[in-house]
């Protein structure tokens, strides 16, 4: 193990936890990744991703698995779950700000996706955030037990951060763990929210474009440090778990 997949192996098995206990998993379901520096010398880039059949909540940085970025076979690796070998293996060779890759069906995300116009309402603070930043994907695609269909959501990705999957979920990627998981975070409570405020068909107040402009380069300004803060945060409460 090198000295820059340590901490990596850390902050996701960090992330995952937290996910857990958020509410944000789906059983021993959904898959969270990261790209590994590539090391002098080196022929082949790795990422890292959590193994099939292990219970978020129970993670360490030991269970992550590492796997071959450069791989285009169709062999998944030991101790992988295919849907999420194939689907984060494509995204990390083809959309380069996706050093980190976090997918869940979490509910009030998903719950999104199963509608037929499938769009994050620009009628909260929190939602504006998000401003220009989500690619959609109209098309369900079935499991993704193969690269094509890997493909086909990181091409849906595109330059994207976030992206909703039509009939399945939500994928965040960033170039660091903390961001990613920052936008998992308040995605899910943007999207609640907004069901929350729909309820009995009520009609929105959304903002205007100018106004989501300004707000989205405010909250740009300070993404990172805003990110950062919080994981250290998390990372501090979940040091006694590992």
């Amino acid at each position: 193990m090198t000295d820059t997949e340590a901490p990596l192996r850390h902050d996701l098995a960090t992330a995952l936890r937290w996910a857990a206990r958020l509410g944000l998993h789906e059983g021993v379901c959904n898959h969270f990744s990261v790209v590994v520096p590539k090391a002098d010398g080196a022929n082949t880039r790795r990422f890292l991703i959590n193994p099939e059949g292990l219970h978020w909540d129970e993670m360490t940085p030991e269970a992550i698995v590492s796997c071959a970025l450069d791989d285009e076979g169709e062999d998944v690796p030991d101790g992988v779950e295919a849907t999420a070998y194939f689907i984060h293996r494509e995204i990390h060779r083809l959309v380069p700000h996706a050093t980190c890759a976090l997918h869940t069906h979490m509910p009030y995300a998903t719950a999104l996706t199963l509608r037929r116009n499938m769009r994050l309402r620009m009628a909260s603070q929190n939602a504006l955030r998000f401003y220009g930043r989500i690619a959609y994907d109209d098309h369900y695609g079935g499991l993704a037990l193969g690269a094509e269909e890997g493909e086909r959501i990181a091409g849906a990705l595109g330059k994207a951060d976030i992206a909703f999957l039509a009939n399945h979920g939500v994928v965040a990627v960033a170039e660091t763990v903390a961001e990613a998981f920052d936008d998992l975070y308040y995605l899910e409570r943007v999207c609640q929210t907004q069901i929350l405020a729909e309820t009995g068909g009520a009609e929105l107040r959304d903002l205007d474009e100018a106004t989501c402009t300004a707000v989205a380069a405010q909250f740009a300004s300070e993404r990172t440090a805003g990110a950062n803060r919080h994981f250290e945060a998390l990372k501090r409460m979940a040091a006694t778990g590992f």
